[in-house]
């Protein structure tokens, strides 16, 4: 490229070179060099895609001509000279200058070529210079800076579009503005630069709405982590808090250590809190964890002490069932394992291995001697039979003495049959309380023949029975005379009373009437 600076025209460059856009791909422009006022470097507009609709626009390498340009003069003077096809003869021709010819852009309209290959564009009430193209027609001209017009566009247009999208952040579309606003500046191009700049300015409005929504999305993120954290340090407060003969160890280790695990996801993923907010729960939920694991280390070397004492009381225990597993004293060494049993129930808890191990034995040293007891039981059970033929011989012929008709010789019965019983022997087991009982009920049917003869035989009793009979009697005498005065004064209250007074009185003379004939 040659710097031409001296003279008001320079070479002349090859239009742009496109790419189709698409996903992945990037729009190049090349830009011719050009002359007029305070002209800088070319200016390129740069924009990322972010969705397969999306165009980005950045220079193209190596395919286009590098621009220098070169900052002269624009003046409307006619002697300036005009480029001659010699001065260009020793240039090489680039590649691109066969490119298919672009769409015409209506941006054109918004800008003119002066008669010296200056191009202007429209600025508000009046116009000026964006530079110029040697080398190409007025339209050509026009169609060029008209393209950079529509490229800007098109990037401003792509960050309202991406406005609109929720997964873009306020962020993002600020850095993209940012950078679209350099790239705009003085731009040298032609177009409505108005309506340029009043979407940019939406764009702007809707980056800030947008940061208003994240901000109001994080504070709502922010309550709600918050009433997460304060959840988890309320669980382990109360879990801390329990008394200890209620807490149910293996489980509540089990949660806390679930919301530790919370906690730390909350930390991970959740949203971000102050630090002081944070500081201050961390340090609850911290000290909730602390004094239950305290608690519980405290909780568990008491255990293991007591579990000692208890491992070493079991022990004696199962020594003694062992000792008593070998005897024969049926009777003396069932209740031995009776209260061997019972001090086991109030001798606490080993470690559960210890405990099984322990217990194991204890069971079958009473199980082997239950079983040997059983043994000589079943053998003696079967030698009994023949006796309890006896007594329920014996038992029938009791019953015979009932109903008692003549108390002294069922008396008499019944002592023989009594001597005979204890004669007969023991009876299995299983028996015993049914041919007992039977005998019991017939000893108490005697009995009780015997004890009704002697209260009718009874002369004190007879005397008290006939004192109380006669004072009824005469208690009945004076108020029936009562009854026959009250009527005839035609007191009726009083003959009411009287009378229910009589009625009570003869219901129990009745009562002493019939004691006194139990005596005859």
């Amino acid at each position: 490229m040659t710097d031409n600076a001296s003279t008001p025209g320079v070479e002349a460059m090859p239009p742009s070179t496109e790419v189709a856009p698409g996903v992945g791909q990037t729009l190049e422009v090349a830009e011719a060099e050009v002359t007029g006022p305070d002209v800088t470097e070319s200016d390129v507009v740069e924009v990322e895609v972010a969705e397969p609709e999306v165009v980005e626009v950045e220079v193209a390498e190596p395919e286009v001509v590098e621009v220098e340009v070169a900052e002269v003069e624009v003046t409307a003077a006619p002697a300036a000279p005009v480029p001659s096809p010699k001065m260009f003869a020793s240039r090489p021709r680039s590649s691109v200058a066969a490119a298919a010819p672009h769409t015409p852009s209506d941006s054109a309209r918004f800008g003119r070529v002066g008669e010296d290959g200056t191009v202007y564009v429209q600025d508000g009430e009046g116009e000026r210079a964006v530079g110029s193209y040697p080398g190409a027609s007025s339209q050509d001209a026009l169609q060029y800076f008209a393209r950079k017009y529509d490229e800007l566009y098109a990037a401003a247009d792509l960050l309202h579009q991406r406005a609109g999208l929720a997964e873009v952040s306020s962020k993002d579309l600020a850095d993209g503005l940012t950078s679209l606003r350099a790239h705009i500046g003085e731009a040298h191009v032609v177009g409505d630069l108005a309506a340029l700049n009043a979407l940019v300015d939406g764009v702007e409005r809707e980056v800030a709405a947008k940061r208003q929504v994240e901000s109001a999305a994080r504070a709502a993120a922010k309550a709600a982590a918050l009433t997460i954290r304060e959840d988890l340090v309320a669980q382990a407060e109360e879990i801390a808090a329990q008394p200890l003969e209620k807490i149910q160890w293996k489980s509540s280790s089990e949660t806390m250590r679930a919301l530790l695990e919370s906690w730390k996801e909350q930390q991970r993923s959740g949203a971000r809190l102050d630090k002081e907010s944070e500081a201050s729960l961390w340090q609850r939920f911290s000290k909730a964890r602390n004094s239950f694991d305290k608690a519980r280390r405290t909780h568990f070397a008491e255990l293991e002490s007591t579990r000692g004492v208890a491992r070493a009381a079991k022990e004696r225990l199962v020594a003694e069932a062992e000792r008593l597993a070998a005897s024969t004293d049926w009777a003396v060494s069932a209740g031995a394992f009776k209260r061997l049993m019972d001090q086991w129930r109030t001798a606490g808890r080993a470690s559960r291995a210890e405990d099984d191990a322990l217990w194991a034995r204890f069971k079958a040293a009473q199980d082997g001697f239950f079983a040997a007891k059983d043994a000589v039981v079943a053998a003696e059970d079967e030698q009994f039979r023949a006796n309890l033929q006896v007594k329920l011989s014996l038992l029938a012929e009791a019953e015979k003495l009932l109903p008692v008709t003549n108390l002294e010789a069922a008396k008499a019965a019944l002592r023989g049959i009594q001597d005979r019983w204890e004669a007969a022997g023991k009876v299995p087991r299983a028996d015993v309380e049914r041919v007992e009982k039977g005998l019991r009920r017939i000893e108490s049917a005697i009995r009780e023949t015997e004890d009704k003869k002697w209260r009718r035989s009874n002369p004190e009793v007879n005397a008290r029975a006939q004192s109380l009979a006669t004072q009824l009697e005469a208690s009945v005498a004076k108020l029936e005379k009562e009854l026959a005065d009250a009527t005839a004064a035609g007191n009726t209250h009083k003959a009411a009373d009287v009378s229910a007074k009589l009625e009570a009185q003869r219901a129990w003379l009745d009562q002493a009437r019939g004691g006194l004939a139990e005596f005859g």
